[in-house]
C-alpha cells in the first residue's frame, strides 16, 4: 500500500517557508537604504512637489483672476494636481523600498525628458531649467537601473 502524505507535514513546511520569507523581508527592511534609492526618492518627490505647486498656483490664479475659459482653467488645475500624485506616490514607495515604485518613478522620468526638450526650445531661463530637469531625470533613471537599487527593491535575480 502506498504511503499517503500527512496534511500536517505540508502545513508545517508551508509555515516554515512563510516564516523564512518573512524573516528575509524583515532583514531587507532593516538593511540600510542605498544612497541611490534615497537620491531617486528625493528627486522624484521634489518633482512631485514642483508639479503640485504649479497646480496650486493655477488654482489660485483661477480663483483670483478672470480666465478666458473657465472650463479650460479648471481642467488644467485639476489635471496638474492629479498628475502630482504619481511622482509623490512613487517617491514615497522608493523611500520605503517598495518594489512597485520603480516603474512609476521611471515613467515620471521618461515623461520629464520630452518636457525638458520642449522647454529647451524656448531658450533663456527655460533652457537652464530644461537642462536641470533633464539632468535630474537621467540621474534618477541611472539610480533606478543600478544593480544595488534593483536588489534593494527586490527586483531581479535572487
Amino acid at each position: 500500500m502506498s504511503e499517503s502524505a500527512n496534511p500536517t507535514d505540508t502545513t508545517e513546511a508551508d509555515a516554515e517557508e512563510a516564516a523564512k520569507a518573512a524573516k528575509a523581508a524583515q532583514g531587507a527592511a532593516e538593511a540600510p537604504r542605498p544612497r541611490r534609492i534615497a537620491a531617486a526618492a528625493a528627486v522624484t518627490g521634489l518633482q512631485g512637489v514642483v508639479v503640485a505647486v504649479f497646480g496650486l498656483v493655477s488654482l489660485v490664479m483661477l480663483v483670483t483672476g478672470e480666465p478666458d475659459d473657465m472650463t479650460q482653467a479648471v481642467t488644467l488645475a485639476v489635471t496638474v494636481l492629479a498628475l502630482a500624485v504619481l511622482p509623490l506616490a512613487a517617491a514615497r514607495g522608493l523611500w520605503l523600498r517598495r518594489r512597485w515604485s520603480r516603474g512609476p518613478s521611471m515613467i515620471v522620468q521618461l515623461i520629464a525628458l520630452p518636457v525638458a526638450w520642449q522647454m529647451a526650445q524656448n531658450g533663456g531661463l527655460l533652457l537652464a531649467l530644461a537642462v536641470l530637469l533633464a539632468g535630474c531625470a537621467v540621474a534618477v533613471l541611472c539610480c533606478l537601473v543600478n544593480p544595488t537599487a534593483t536588489e534593494a527593491l527586490g527586483i531581479g535575480p535572487r
